[in-house]
Parts: C-alpha cells; structure tokens; sequence
C-alpha cells in the first residue's frame, strides 16, 4: 500500500478530521510500525519527513479492540505500534495550575478529569504513564518529561494507604508512580 493513494482524500491544512465518525468498508492492512520510540516505519524505512508523520497521525485512531487504523471517508488500513501511538515530550504550566502535555506530534493536551495519566507496563515492563490525546489514542510519557514532572510532583496515599507521586490538574489527581517503586 503506497502511502499517497490513502492520503488523497484527505485536507492537508494540520487540523484533525472527524476520523472517529468515519466508517469505510474498504479495509486492509499496510505495512507500517510506530516503534515505541516515536518512529514511524514504512515498508523497512523511517519516514523522514516530520510533516508526512503529522499528517498520518491526524487520521490516525485506535479501536476498542486495540488495533489502530489510518482511516480515511473511504478505505481504512490496519498499522501495527510496539507501544502507544504517541510519546509525550514537554509540559507547561499555566496561570491556573494546570499542566498542558504536547506530544511529538505537536497535540496539545491539558491533564483533566478527561485526560487524566495513569500508570502502565511498556513492553520492556517498565511502569510509565500514559494520557488520553485523542480518538482512543494515548501518549507515554517520555523519560526527560516524566523526570521534569517528578520535580514538581507531590506525594499522595491511595486508598489502601499506599504513597503515590504525581500532580493536581484540571480538578484531578494524576498519578507518575509509587513511592514505594512497586508495580501498580
């Protein structure tokens, strides 16, 4: 599957399309990898040009199922990802208190009750968080900004009394991992 027939249908000005409304009948499967490190392989190759990846990714979704699909109004293609579509790379504060997450993509989300980390297992086992970005679709915490988090992070006992770092944003409590280094 060549790359340019599944992109002529769509709008190339940067927003994201209505892909979770769409439905197409035509599927198929393309050879194409999201490596956990925010690589994007096509065919054996890195895609190198960071406006293509951007433009995938907006018509990008993952299902109830786990799978994800590049998906246009006409045909849908099956893409495998060795961890999570999306890696989360800088955060900022604003006036409010609230945390905004950008990802390698260039989505912008702000940690709320919607968006909210939580903790999981990466391939290599490893316990990192996650936050919801878009159409079923989630970003890891890179390790710079997970580090930079925990700077301002405070401490926090769960229900079974068990010490927690992480943040207070958009009215919700976001967890970075236990005090005590154990899996969640």
């Amino acid at each position: 599957m060549h790359l340019d027939s599944l992109l002529v249908d769509i709008d190339a000005s940067g927003g994201i399309p209505p892909v979770d409304r769409w439905a197409p009948e035509r599927a198929g499967e393309m050879d194409l990898l999201i490596a956990a490190d925010g690589r994007w392989i096509h065919e054996g190759g890195v895609i190198g040009r960071p406006r293509l990846v951007r433009l995938l990714s907006t018509i990008l979704r993952r299902e109830d199922d786990g799978s994800h699909w590049l998906v246009t109004p006409v045909e849908k293609q099956r893409i495998q990802v060795e961890d999570l579509a999306f890696i989360a790379v800088d955060a900022e504060r604003d006036d409010r208190g609230d945390w905004h997450v950008v990802t390698n993509l260039g989505d912008r989300v702000r940690l709320d009750a919607t968006h909210r980390l939580s903790v999981t297992a990466t391939p290599r086992d490893e316990w990192v968080p996650e936050v919801p970005v878009r159409f079923g679709l989630t970003a890891r915490l890179g390790r710079n900004l997970f580090y930079r988090l925990i700077e301002q992070a405070e401490e926090r006992a769960d229900e079974q009394g068990v010490p927690w770092l992480g943040l207070t944003s958009g009215g919700a409590w976001h967890p970075l991992g236990r005090l005590d280094g154990a899996a969640p």
